[in-house]
């Protein structure tokens, strides 16, 4: 994993200094709509950060103008796709910064990474159904809706949900390219 830019933002690895930035993020309750269970304190997310340190697959998302850490995207093999070099993407953002094109703009970043300098095939991603922000963001990347798996997924607190999945081929994302290329010319 190497450390990434966009206009506003900066794609990078966890840090042991970002515990309070990520307890911000998930003491809210909000992220229950993507699966994470809330951190009631921050000793919990001490033990959360660590493991994300430890792996290499995990950026921080943060801001570029005061270098507040507001959301993170995980990225790992998609072994569901056996013929495919294929990625699973997840992502999650503090709710004080939803509706302001941060996640869009990361997510757009880190397919331009995947695509053009590691070489993947497809990146897929998942929502629970009633997840309509998640679902705009992807659609706003270019991911195409899949299939809903019926009971695809379990949440840490047992309860189960469909799965939409949503997917992006990188001849897919090159069509997109050239189209938005040659409106420009």
């Amino acid at each position: 994993m190497r450390t990434l830019e966009t206009p506003r933002l900066i794609l990078r690895k966890w840090r042991k200094d970002d515990v309070s930035d990520l307890f911000g993020i998930m003491k809210n309750p909000s992220v229950l709509m993507g699966g994470w269970e809330p951190h009631s304190n921050k000793n919990i997310s001490v033990e959360v950060l660590s493991d994300y340190i430890k792996s290499d697959d995990r950026f921080a998302v943060q801001l570029k103008d005061n270098e507040k850490v507001i959301g993170g995207i995980r990225v790992y093999p998609d072994d569901n796709r056996g013929k495919f070099f294929a990625q699973y993407i997840n992502f999650v953002l503090s709710e004080d910064y939803w509706g302001n094109g941060y996640m869009t703009e990361a997510i757009n970043r880190i397919i331009k990474y995947l695509f053009e300098e590691l070489n993947i095939d497809l990146i897929s991603a998942f929502h629970y159904p009633d997840n309509i922000k998640s679902k705009k963001v992807l659609e706003n990347c270019g991911f195409e809706y899949e299939v809903t798996i019926e009971q695809g997924c379990q949440r840490f607190d047992g309860q189960v949900f469909d799965a939409v999945c949503y997917s992006i081929l990188k001849s897919d994302y090159y069509k997109n390219l050239s189209s938005i290329s040659s409106l420009s010319d």
